[in-house]
């Protein structure tokens, strides 16, 4: 045990009234919503990289965190480990996820940096023996060093796609050996900056064969867990190939992969594309892509990824109604892709802040259950809808313009508009929230 959390008790659910900041007052693992288990529905992870390797930099700071265990040895990372066992446990935490530069120190060769992640993963691997918590997904860091800023897998220098290939070969290998259920791919510099210099059929290209390649690996390996892809539209790339699930979405089909790939939808990542993140989570359900969520919130003030806790359950409810619609996460789950402020320098701070963020996403998640129980917002979809159920509707879906316009012509049909009643309906979802 090390002793940066001593005096910080478990945290337990004790249920609304509670006046203990150090307890959960609306998640409770135990509880039974439409027929599963809440922690079941939410599968909540802690992302390694904002809550043990952030040194709390920003664009216009430098470090304002101090914790024990930065450094660059393999014996700080081990202490890194045991801190981060220990807070799931504080948590009770049902999972975690990392890339692998905030496990390991960094190598002077590709050699010594494989070495390094392999001693730590045992070491993970035996802090799992003793505890509840798993991997929910892991990935690799192809974005912050140097080597990485022109690109990974669209990077004109070819030695650099072999190094990000060897790398992301050595963090499927990772994962799966600690139980992984997904294996995430960001193209944090997958995109580019001017077109002066840039050759974009060749860098798609490029891309494409790469995901191939990590497909072809999850199968000779037998990786059960199911590959993800996360869109962010900007920042750092001025232009990013994978800039919504609709981009996404293209990619996959235009290599052959869409049966193959799911995505890691973040909520700040859609509000960056100007979408909500409702949005983006119905259309990757509707595409049937819908694998996991980072969960997170942006400052509307600010045009930039601030990766805060989120706090708003009504919004946070719209999201995890389309996961119900969408028959709920399989393999995946929410991770917490957020961090503390700069100014939030206590541990007690990391602890509550996540306290804070289960709590409001089971308020969420319990809203949202009881609209999708009640019904009342699926029966008026499908009133609106109802036109096309006629055989009449389903034939026309399968004749052509002329037969089309033969039938208006000899029915006489004019159409009057029909209300949206949207403003009822946002009543009613009111009700509920």
């Amino acid at each position: 045990m090390t002793d940066f959390f001593a005096g910080i008790p478990q945290i337990r659910y004790e249920g609304e009234g509670s006046s203990n900041e150090f307890a959960y007052r609306h998640y409770n693992p135990d509880e039974m919503i439409l027929g599963k288990r809440m922690e079941d529905h939410l599968r909540f992870a802690v992302a390694w990289w904002h809550s043990f390797a952030w040194p709390g930099g920003d664009p216009f700071g430098a470090q304002t965190l101090e914790r024990p265990w930065f450094g660059d040895t393999l014996d700080l990372a081990r202490m890194k480990a045991d801190v981060a066992f220990e807070m799931f446990e504080i948590l009770g935490a049902p999972f975690f996820c990392f890339h692998d530069a905030d496990i390991r120190p960094e190598g002077a060769t590709f050699a010594e940096s494989k070495r390094n992640l392999e001693a730590i993963v045992d070491h993970i691997g035996a802090r799992m023996e003793r505890s509840k918590t798993r991997l929910l997904w892991g990935t690799a860091n192809l974005f912050s060093h140097r080597r990485f800023m022109s690109g990974a897998a669209t990077n004109p220098d070819p030695d650099v796609f072999a190094w990000s290939a060897a790398t992301v070969k050595a963090c499927m290998d990772a994962t799966k050996k600690l139980g992984g259920a997904n294996y995430v791919l960001w193209g944090g510099r997958e995109g580019y900056e001017t077109l002066l210099n840039t050759d974009l059929k060749r860098e798609a290209e490029q891309a494409g064969r790469f995901l191939q390649m990590v497909v072809d690996y999850k199968y000779k390996i037998g990786f059960e867990g199911t590959i993800l892809i996360e869109p962010k539209p900007q920042e750092p790339s001025k232009h990013q190939y994978d800039y919504d699930v609709a981009t996404v979405y293209g990619f996959l089909k235009r290599f052959g992969l869409e049966n193959e790939v799911k995505l890691n939808v973040e909520q700040g990542h859609a509000i960056l594309a100007g979408h909500s993140f409702e949005h983006e989570l119905a259309l990757a359900a509707s595409l049937g892509i819908l694998g996991s969520i980072d969960m997170n919130r942006n400052d509307y003030q600010s045009g930039w990824d601030t990766d805060q806790f989120p706090n708003n359950h009504p919004e946070m409810a719209l999201a995890y109604y389309e996961v119900l619609r969408a028959g709920g996460f399989t393999t995946g789950g929410t991770n917490f892709d957020a961090k503390i402020r700069r100014q939030s320098l206590d541990p007690e701070d990391l602890i509550l802040a996540h306290v804070g963020g289960m709590d409001t996403c089971a308020r969420a998640l319990k809203a949202a259950a009881r609209l999708y129980e009640d019904g009342s917002l699926e029966r008026a979809r499908a009133d609106r809808y109802a036109g096309w159920e006629t055989p009449e509707a389903k034939a026309m879906l399968s004749s052509s313009l002329e037969e089309i316009e033969a039938r208006v012509l000899a029915e006489d049909i004019n159409p009057q508009p029909r209300s949206g009643r949207q403003e009822r309906l946002e009543n009613l979802w009111n009700r509920f929230v």
